[in-house]
């Protein structure tokens, strides 16, 4: 066992990526980069992380920060509970430990957005704490050195864990961590993996009995579609957005009004419901601009959007706003909404050329 962590070691200081929250032992600094990897890829994380820090230096800076800045600074990431859960848990690292971060696992995962799992990273990175954590990458590592033929899921990881705990070692435990979920990012991957690569295929069960393109066990994946019906609605130079509530999905955001075609239902039909029941207004007439698709885990959306013109205009109050075109970079919006509004940049551009 002491043998299996050394053999990965050396292969993790010989080839990991050389990732700016590798540069750094600062807890604040590894919290944050393992907040973004959940459910993003390294190379879409990179440019937010730098921006992160010239914007949030310190946990000071993000604690102090209004939070819609704080999830527009997060816009492009998604799932965007995470960027509140780090504005709340800076704010208590900041008024329960005078900024100084907790080291008892404990009281780590009291904080707000802390399962097992970014507890165990935070500590184990930052302050070298023997704790097993286990990832999408390392669930399928260690299920193909056991050659465990089942769906990748949290039904695996007590024996998972088990297992790492026999072969944790007793130093440079964030180290070893780190290089499992690097061996399964670039060797031990999902489709294809290069198992000729690998420093661990003595050790892999999977490996001996040929398994290992058939581990985990794949799931089918559904797709749901989803065809909704958008209403720019412009006054004077500005344009009508309305923020969503603070509980659910996309809490806080701030988008364009309409909603999803029931069945049956004519895109103008949809939009002239939703405008009545969302804002109590009737539309008059609107004309078709453009489409614009966007996926989410299991979703596939298409948003219809319409220029409408109405009977009279929606209320002004802390949840509707008129925006300028400019002011859009203060409002942190889903992405879809984001990509309504490159197209009307690119729309406004092209219009300004021709002139």
């Amino acid at each position: 066992m002491k043998f299996f962590s050394q053999k990965l070691l050396i292969w993790y200081d010989r080839y990991k990526r050389d990732l700016p929250w590798r540069r750094t032992k600062d807890p604040y600094h590894i919290w944050v980069s393992e907040v973004m990897l959940q459910q993003t890829t390294v190379n879409a994380v990179i440019p937010y992380y730098k921006r992160w820090f010239k914007t949030y230096p310190t946990v000071f800076d993000l604690a102090q920060a209004p939070l819609q800045q704080v999830l527009k600074s997060w816009q492009g990431l998604g799932y965007y509970n995470r960027a509140r859960n780090l504005h709340k848990a800076a704010s208590m690292v900041v008024c329960d430990y005078q900024g100084q971060w907790p080291q008892d696992y404990q009281t780590v995962r009291r904080l707000p957005g802390f399962g097992p799992y970014t507890a165990g990273s935070v500590l184990s990175i930052a302050f070298d704490q023997p704790l097993v954590i286990i990832d999408a990458n390392i669930r399928r590592v260690v299920m193909r050195l056991m050659a465990i033929k089942a769906h990748a899921d949290t039904r695996q990881d007590k024996t998972i864990e088990k297992f790492l705990r026999k072969i944790f070692p007793l130093t440079r435990a964030g180290d070893f961590n780190q290089a499992l979920m690097e061996l399964g990012a670039l060797v031990c991957r999902n489709k294809e993996p290069l198992c000729n690569l690998c420093p661990l295929k003595k050790f892999c069960k999977a490996y001996t009995k040929g398994w290992q393109e058939i581990i985990p066990t794949p799931k089918k994946k559904i797709i749901q579609d989803i065809h909704a019906a958008i209403a720019i609605i412009q006054r004077q130079g500005r344009y009508f957005l309305q923020k969503r509530p603070s509980r659910g999905l996309l809490a806080d955001l701030w988008e364009f009004p309409g909603g999803k075609l029931n069945h049956k239902e004519s895109q103008k039909e949809a939009l002239s419901r939703e405008l009545k029941e969302e804002l109590g207004v009737d539309l008059k007439n609107a004309h078709y601009l453009f489409d614009v698709t966007h996926f989410y885990t299991q979703f596939r959306v298409k948003l219809s959007v319409w220029q409408c013109i109405l009977k009279k205009y929606p209320p002004t109050d802390p949840r509707h706003q008129w925006v300028s075109f400019k002011g859009f970079s203060n409002y942190p919006m889903p992405s879809g909404s984001a990509k309504i509004v490159d197209r009307i940049r690119t729309h406004l551009t092209n219009a300004a050329k021709t002139i």
